[in-house]
């Protein structure tokens, strides 16, 4: 087997703790690249994605905090609009700093619970 990389080890860890104590919430997704961010949630006992949102079709200065605040407010949107009031968190195998903490943090405030 080949060695994983610290992300990968870092992804399984938690998504394997999420399992443990997601109790049947839907899981709140979040993918960061260099240019965009991505955030979605989904139901893993219908495996289909509830609600989505990310800065793919926006004309903005890239992924910064910025745009990250915008993308977790625009998730806890689509969340209440698809009946889906609380979450768990999957930040995957990114640290909770930055872009991902800023998404976090916007989608508290737009009414998410996690």
């Amino acid at each position: 087997m080949a060695k994983l990389s610290l992300f990968e080890r870092r992804r399984r860890r938690v998504r394997t703790a999420l399992r443990n104590r997601a109790g049947g919430r839907p899981r709140l997704s979040v993918h960061r690249t260099g240019r965009h961010i991505y955030a979605q949630i989904i139901n893993d006992a219908d495996g289909r994605t509830v609600a989505a949102a990310s800065t793919l079709g926006e004309k903005s200065s890239g992924a910064n905090v910025d745009a990250a605040q915008k993308v977790g407010k625009d998730i806890a949107a689509a969340a209440k609009k698809a009946g889906v009031t609380t979450v768990v968190f999957d930040r995957g195998g990114f640290l909770f700093h930055g872009r991902v903490k800023a998404l976090a943090d916007a989608a508290r405030d737009g009414g998410l619970e996690f």
